[in-house]
């Protein structure tokens, strides 16, 4: 795997069976993908003995900016011999930066297994190698993006099984989370959901000095402020509940729900190359390109260029890590516990790449 050096000292390490995956793009072009579902060779029972538990929910409530959030969900464990636990032990797993195609099969591997009942709910950090531009589930890939220039510049490229636009992933922390819809004080409708799971992101942000607020879409006013501009870009306008820092987008998530379970993943940008992500996408004519880049730039914006406004140093990789690893241990009310992959999640990862995210059919679907 190629070593990319930057400023916030970007990690890299060897992603078992992630090296040499990528999908190709129209002209033969190598590079990687996003992912969702499948199923996977029989191995030992490891099951999650969620029934061997009564849990009582602790729920939190905090107002922060004007807006009601939900501070916390971490439950109170008893189990059938009195003992208690104070918080939910949830797994946390610190990928390094792999393909595009195996990102999005790993993220597809642990819902499946989550719902299977085999592993605990999940919080997962990674990165990309290469550099590489995701679609939203429903974007027409060749209407939106340019492939010349993906090619031209040695991008990867993915379809994610999420909704949402583009996103270039470049530097920034990538986080994904899954749980159960099941688990206790976790919201039926989506958009609850995402307030509470984005909690995590709130006190991530905070940690790093930043005075992040929640977007309430509730009132015209608010929603004019924050309408979209035109882009295929993610960052160019906020939805329900993303993290905005003075009016300027953040973090960009999206969710999936499948077989019981929650997939959410998003991207907190340490760094922000406008030009480069425009230059990847396709627009009418050069004029109407530069409008949305202007309008993109005022709306989007990364933690170094916020902490550099401030007078503060630039955050590197590892202490953006260890904030927004504390800030969800604290937003949702849990324990992260360390841990790998086990090894039917990486069968059925190295299957979802090979079957699924490495693919046209999947990538270029639309």
């Amino acid at each position: 795997m190629r070593t990319r050096g930057w400023a916030g000292r970007r990690r890299l390490r060897d992603c078992e069976g992630a090296g040499n995956f990528g999908a190709r793009l129209p002209g033969d072009l190598g590079a990687g993908r996003l992912a969702s579902g499948a199923a996977g060779r029989g191995t030992r029972d490891t099951r999650f003995p969620v029934r061997d538990f009564l849990l009582t929910v602790a729920f939190a409530m905090i107002d922060i900016g004007g807006i009601g959030e939900i501070g916390g969900i971490g439950a109170t464990i008893r189990d059938r011999r009195g003992g208690i636990e104070d918080m939910t032990t949830w797994r946390f797993i610190l990928s390094g930066a792999c393909s595009p195609a195996y990102n999005m099969a790993v993220d597809e591997a642990i819902l499946t297994v989550h719902s299977e009942g085999r592993v605990p709910p999940t919080l997962r950090f990674y990165g990309w190698e290469p550099a590489s531009l995701s679609i939203g589930y429903f974007q027409k890939a060749e209407d939106e993006l340019d492939f010349d220039a993906i090619r031209r510049h040695g991008t990867g490229f993915v379809r994610r099984p999420t909704g949402g636009r583009a996103v270039l992933h470049d530097r920034e922390l990538t986080y994904s989370i899954v749980v159960s819809e099941e688990y206790p004080g976790m919201p039926s409708g989506i958009t609850e959901a995402y307030r509470v799971l984005s909690t995590g992101l709130l006190h991530g942000f905070r940690r790093l000095g930043l005075d992040a607020q929640m977007v309430n879409l509730s009132s015209e006013e608010e929603k004019m402020k924050y309408a979209a501009g035109g882009s295929a870009a993610c960052f160019d306008s906020p939805s329900w509940y993303e993290l905005v820092v003075e009016g300027r987008k953040v973090a960009g998530s999206a969710q999936t729900r499948q077989k019981g379970a929650i997939l959410q993943h998003g991207s907190i940008l340490i760094e922000l190359d406008t030009d480069r992500l425009f230059e990847l996408l396709q627009f009418p004519n050069e004029r109407i390109r530069q409008r949305l880049k202007t309008s993109f730039s005022q709306k989007a914006v990364a933690i170094n260029e916020l902490r550099r406004s401030l007078l503060m140093p630039p955050a590197t990789l590892p202490e953006v890590e260890t904030a927004f690893r504390q800030g969800f241990a604290e937003g949702l009310d849990i324990r992260l516990e360390q841990a790998e992959l086990t090894s039917y999640e990486q069968e059925l990862a190295e299957t979802l790449v090979a079957e699924k995210y490495s693919r046209d059919e999947w990538n270029l679907r639309r």
